[in-house]
């Protein structure tokens, strides 16, 4: 017989309280029930029930054997619905994370295109540039940059993070030219305060790594704040591709030294392992690795 078919009508038979109760709620002949219920006894060597023509009731072994058929039988139903749902409509509310300059000059530039996508999901997104903890603080998926701990989350790797040297034309104007990346040393270097950025720069060379030690009057914990002083010619500036394209487009950023660039950073999606994989979720991961994953 289906073991776990004579599993449901065991667990029918105690919870209804006699075969006949199970066999009309299995839609199935009492005879039958009967004779699931005695396979298993037959299996196992036990006596699960005892029945006189008036009531049942279950056995010292019944009773651990029931409580541990519950746990199966629902588990098995959890699966089975998890299941379903990764065929179904993505619908609901998604809570993201994400590092404020990649959050606003990326990622809220293509979101639209997934809610247009999938008009009944909802996103509630965050933007900082702290590490948040993503169960603690409720969040179905974060962004992150930089290497990972072993968090044990479930990690999607992502087109590494590329930083780029910029200042303003007038600033190169006004200060000695910069040919290699110990001349930074020299200039007014502005930090970003979240991060090993705050004082020490890494750039790349035929050599191997060259890392500098810079310094300057302004630190700020925003991207977005020390674009804009660089925009005014107040300093160089080290911060990602994203936030610095479009003025470089426009001439109002020079990149500089495009020989060394600045390493790569490792960037991915992150969620906890065991979160339901629902029809949201997915979505949400294919559409992040397709739009930013690593070509």
């Amino acid at each position: 017989m289906d073991r776990f078919l004579s599993l449901q009508v065991f667990a029918k038979s105690v919870e209804l309280g006699s075969f006949t109760a199970a066999a009309e709620a299995l839609s199935m002949s009492s005879q039958w029930v009967g004779k699931h219920v005695h396979a298993l006894e037959s299996h196992l060597g036990l006596r699960l029930l005892n029945r006189t023509t008036r009531r049942q009731h279950l056995t010292e072994a019944g009773e651990d054997f029931y409580e541990r058929v519950k746990v199966i039988l629902s588990e098995l139903a959890a699966a089975e619905g998890a299941a379903a749902q990764t065929q179904g409509t993505p619908r609901g509310r998604l809570r993201i994370n994400a590092p404020v300059s990649f959050g606003v000059h990326a990622l809220s530039r293509r979101l639209p295109e997934y809610l247009t996508r999938h008009p009944e999901v909802a996103v509630d997104l965050s933007l900082t540039n702290r590490s948040v903890d993503l169960i603690d603080e409720g969040f179905d998926l974060c962004f992150r940059v930089g290497e990972l701990s072993d968090s044990g989350l479930i990690a999607r790797p992502l087109t590494p993070y590329r930083l780029r040297l910029c200042a303003a034309p007038a600033y190169l104007a006004e200060h000695e030219p910069i040919t290699h990346p110990s001349d930074l040393s020299r200039h007014e270097c502005l930090g970003f305060s979240h991060s090993d950025l705050r004082r020490h720069w890494q750039f790349e060379s035929a050599q191997g790594l060259v890392k500098v030690e810079v310094t300057g009057r302004l630190m700020a914990d925003s991207g977005e704040a020390l674009l804009a002083a660089a925009q005014s010619g107040m300093g160089v500036l080290l911060q990602p591709s994203e936030l610095v394209q479009h003025d470089l487009n426009l001439g109002r950023l020079v990149e500089v030294l495009p020989d060394y660039p600045a390493p790569t950073r490792p960037f991915h999606l992150l969620y906890a392992p065991d979160r339901r994989m629902t029809p949201k979720l997915r979505s949400f991961i294919d559409f992040a690795v397709a739009a930013f994953g690593n070509p």
